[in-house]
């Protein structure tokens, strides 16, 4: 049997989209998804607000539909593909991460999951699979349901290489998470280590291709995925397996993918891709690998939000409030969540957290996005180091907007749409 092949390179910005050319090549990604099938790219966005690492690069973005046009895909095959949650305001947060930018300049459709989408029943969708489930079946014991346009699209994945306080790491097999479970995923958040591995067993039945690019020119550590630590590392990597590319993406950072990455083991031990390093063929800048990063991972420093999230799921807090999160209780934990991270984390914390690595030319690069100085090359970005140097600012438009997330945390959430329909 052939090994699992994750491409990995080096990169800039004066080079980054004929790298990513390259990179999903060296993957070999065209013998996974067919042009004449729809591809959806499933953009990551963690927090709405800008935070280096947190979510999908809009260079990353770009670099996936320009190697996409350059090997004969059309746009109209093509489309962006975002879901939401009580807490992450996707249509905010493409417009802060410069999404919407290279969606628009590539005129490609854009599909808010949530929005004017028809879901359907696991069971019609995947039928005698949902036997084989680990977790998903106990958690829904009414089922659930998945985007019914999903059903054989071509689907590449857009994380990014960061830490997590649930999963350790984070990457291809958690961005599949958000778009393929309803709003009440957080459910799922004890049992989170054997849902991704249903989730990836859903993807392999229901996709016709199934790809992910990995950006880490911004690296986050500490607790993820927003109130992380970041780093500029200037590493992309691809891969058409899912575990074989977080798995790859744990040894960069320092951690042993089957010891520490319970995700991989259980979907590396199921057959649904290669967590053994040993067994991963590695393409490209081998060298980069070799990187010691050193992170420390979630659980060292951790936030006041996520400790307390670690006794209600797995802790002391269980039994008195878990309950609590599935009935019409749950929106207390919205609201907690945007207080804690939109009005008091992001405010005061992220200025000086983000600074340094905002210095760097990818920085400047993100802070002029919108600027005619930046010439766009095929190759990439041109003219970076002349590029005037920005302060990326925290202001009261993020305060404001943090006051309207808390009353969308409410008015949105999946308890109080219920009520309504009663």
């Amino acid at each position: 049997m052939a090994k699992s092949v994750v491409a990995i390179l080096k990169t800039k910005p004066e080079t980054v989209l004929r790298d990513y050319h390259e990179l999903m090549n060296l993957a070999g990604y065209q013998k996974i998804l067919s042009p004449s099938i729809d591809t959806a790219l499933k953009i990551n966005i963690s927090w709405h607000f800008f935070y280096p690492a947190a979510s999908t690069t809009p260079w990353q973005l770009e670099g996936v539909i320009s190697a996409l046009n350059k090997d004969g895909y059309p746009n109209n095959k093509i489309h962006g593909c975002h879901n939401r949650t009580v807490v992450i305001d996707s249509h905010l947060g493409e417009r802060e991460n410069k999404h919407l930018d290279v969606i628009s300049k590539y005129n490609l459709r854009n599909v808010h999951l949530y929005e004017n989408e028809d879901w359907v029943n696991i069971k019609d969708a995947v039928g005698d699979l949902t036997k084989k489930f680990i977790c998903l079946n106990e958690v829904f014991p009414k089922g659930f349901s998945i985007p019914k346009r999903f059903i054989g699209e071509n689907i590449i994945h857009l994380p990014t290489v960061k830490t997590h306080v649930f999963t350790t790491t984070t990457g291809a097999m958690k961005n599949a998470f958000g778009g393929l479970l309803n709003e009440h995923r957080h459910w799922t958040h004890p049992v989170i280590h054997e849902t991704l591995v249903d989730l990836l067993m859903i993807q392999k039945k229901i996709h016709s291709g199934v790809f992910a690019v990995m950006d880490g020119t911004f690296a986050g550590d500490g607790p993820g995925p927003r109130c992380m630590i970041p780093y500029t590392k200037n590493v992309i990597l691809a891969s058409s397996d899912q575990v074989a590319i977080d798995a790859v993406a744990a040894k960069l950072m320092g951690f042993d993918p089957l010891k520490d990455i319970k995700f991989i083991r259980l979907a590396h031990e199921l057959g649904l891709g290669t967590g053994n390093l040993e067994e991963i063929e590695i393409v490209g800048d081998k060298s980069a690998l070799e990187e010691k990063w050193n992170f420390v991972g979630p659980f060292k420093e951790m936030t006041f939000a996520s400790r307390n999230q670690h006794r209600i799921y797995w802790g002391p807090l269980k039994k008195p409030l878990e309950w609590s999160l599935k009935t019409w209780l749950a929106p207390w934990a919205y609201i907690a969540s945007v207080i804690y991270h939109d009005l008091f984390w992001y405010p005061i914390y992220a200025k000086n957290k983000i600074k340094r690595v905002m210095r760097s030319d990818w920085g400047k690069l993100f802070l002029n996005w919108e600027s005619r100085e930046i010439g766009s090359t095929k190759e990439g970005y041109s003219n970076i180091s002349s590029l005037p140097s920005k302060d990326f600012k925290v202001d009261t438009k993020h305060f404001w907007e943090g006051l309207r997330l808390l009353g969308m945390a409410v008015i949105e959430s999946p308890e109080m749409k219920f009520s309504k329909k009663q």
